[in-house]
């Protein structure tokens, strides 16, 4: 097998050489970093993300609209608790070494994920099933809420309604895995998706081959090669020597590429949000008049088109344009600077404050981050600007040791809470999400009882109230929605850009002859 496994490889990647991003039938695409890992349970990157969707399933996933849709379960009942779920699975299914999918590898795979001991991955999805805390805790032997009637039933019990529940058992940790695990799993994974793993060189390029067996729709292409391609320029430079399907247009290039690659270009407003996350733990910061001269100080209309050509809408709160919650009649913080030096005079600093403003390398932040030191400055904070490795950088963050953090927030799901729950609740504070360290009680009872609604619009009217709070308390600096901009090249069909990064399986994908 490994000898057969390695002549396949060989076999695509030289077809992949030819140009037009590979062969008729191999598609290219790329990551800008290598994935951790290619096992679900440790899924917390984007790239691992990515990647699990195409070669593990679900019991529902998310199609490139964000929609929920039948995944391993072909349909699921809600008892009118919201607490009881039935899952029928397909009988049809087959991971790729030929073994049926079984209501017993679902069992076994969300008891991995929640395992006591088990660590490095986010075991939250799976947190609100019945008796998951006491399991991963190791005072229980089994999952109380999980059961398996027969090979293709399974019934979830949670232990407190929560309407998103579906959203959760979309995401890439959920996937179904084969249990027992196959010795060489970690690099060698067995699903049942749409592609399956041919061949991993790390820090180079992942192969994967279609999967002629799969239940759903067989993907028309033969091959997928994924490159490690970290620079954005490299990236659109490959593009444009036809050695990538697809790409992501650099921010820099937007304006060169509407003009020579007008007919190509693909665009997207993104289930995703970039802000400066705002310690409210640390001294003057505490004071939401300090936060709301900081949103005052910053022209963020000019930042947005000088930085990132205009790809973005303005925010003014932290739900995106297109999910239920979102209130486009909100009017962002407007540029005021003598309203900003008010406030702080207001607040105990008539002379200023010096702050540190913490990002990672990537260039788009660099140009953010020096824009924002010097408007601020116009106001008397003086910002530092503090770069360090993505991971050194998230670190300082999550522990609390930044006044201003730079980054963004990738939907794990297309919901309001997603993009509020985890972001501004007191117990997400650090590692859960919540950099700006906020604790605000009426906002932490609002964001629980949303959770549990079960009327849509009565929902979406409470994420809007949400939403208004937040943004009067002011825990970031509000930056705007991202736009996605790629390019498809001309003899590609069949892609899309999806609403979630995890919604791109490129089943329909293909290179016309």
């Amino acid at each position: 097998m490994r000898f057969d496994t390695s002549l396949l490889a060989l076999l695509l990647l030289t077809l992949s050489a030819c140009g037009s991003g590979g062969s008729p039938g191999t598609l290219t695409y790329f990551f800008s970093s290598d994935p951790r890992s290619l096992d679900p349970a440790l899924s917390t990157d984007v790239p691992t993300g990515e990647s699990i969707v195409l070669l593990f399933d679900n019991l529902v996933q998310t199609n490139p609209e964000g929609e929920i849709v039948p995944g391993l379960a072909r349909r699921w009942d809600i008892d009118p608790s919201g607490l009881h779920y039935t899952f029928h699975l397909r009988t049809d299914a087959t991971f790729h070494d030929g073994r049926p999918v079984r209501a017993s590898d679902v069992i076994g795979s969300f008891e991995r994920v929640l395992a006591a001991g088990s660590s490095g991955g986010r075991s939250w999805p799976l947190d609100p099933i019945a008796g998951a805390p006491a399991f991963t805790a190791g005072s229980a032997s089994r999952i109380e809420g999980l059961s398996a009637p027969d090979d293709s039933t399974v019934t979830i019990t949670l232990a407190e309604p929560l309407n998103i529940f579906l959203q959760f058992l979309a995401m890439p940790v959920a996937a179904i895995v084969p249990i027992p695990l196959p010795a060489d799993f970690q690099e060698h994974p067995i699903g049942s998706g749409p592609w399956r793993f041919v061949d991993w060189a790390h820090d180079d390029a992942l192969l994967l081959a279609r999967n002629e067996a799969y239940w759903g729709t067989v993907p028309a292409a033969d091959s997928l090669r994924i490159r490690i391609i970290p620079e954005p320029l490299t990236q659109a430079a490959e593009y444009e020597a036809g050695g990538l399907s697809v790409v992501e247009v650099p921010f820099g290039e937007t304006r060169r590429w509407e003009s020579t690659h007008a007919g190509e270009l693909q665009r997207r407003t993104a289930l995703r949000v970039l802000y400066v996350a705002i310690n409210t733990r640390r001294g003057p910061l505490a004071d939401v008049r300090v936060r709301q001269a900081l949103n005052h100080a910053v022209n963020m209309p000019v930042i947005l088109e000088t930085v990132a050509a205009g790809r973005g809408v303005l925010s003014a709160g932290a739900i995106p344009p297109g999910l239920a919650g979102h209130d486009s009649t909100r009017t962002p913080w407007g540029h005021d600077p003598a309203r900003a030096r008010a406030l702080l005079a207001e607040a105990g600093h008539p002379d200023g404050l010096s702050l540190q403003l913490w990002r990672t390398p990537r260039p788009v932040y660099s140009r953010i981050a020096q824009a924002l030191q010097q408007q601020l400055g116009d106001v008397g904070i003086r910002v530092e600007i503090v770069e360090r490795d993505a991971s050194s950088a998230r670190a300082a963050a999550r522990n609390g040791e930044a006044d201003l953090f730079l980054t963004d927030w990738y939907g794990d799901y297309p919901d309001a809470e997603n993009f509020t729950w985890p972001l501004f609740h007191s117990r997400n504070a650090g590692t859960g999400g919540n950099l700006a360290f906020l604790a605000d009680p009426v906002l932490d009872a609002a964001l629980d009882s949303a959770r549990t609604l079960g009327d849509p619009a009565e929902t979406a009217a409470r994420f809007r109230r949400i939403d208004a709070r937040i943004h009067a308390l002011a825990p970031w600096i509000f930056a705007w929605f991202p736009v996605d901009v790629w390019a498809m090249r001309p003899e590609v069909t069949g892609w899309r850009i999806p609403a979630l990064f995890t919604g791109q399986r490129w089943q329909e994908a293909q290179i016309r002859p």
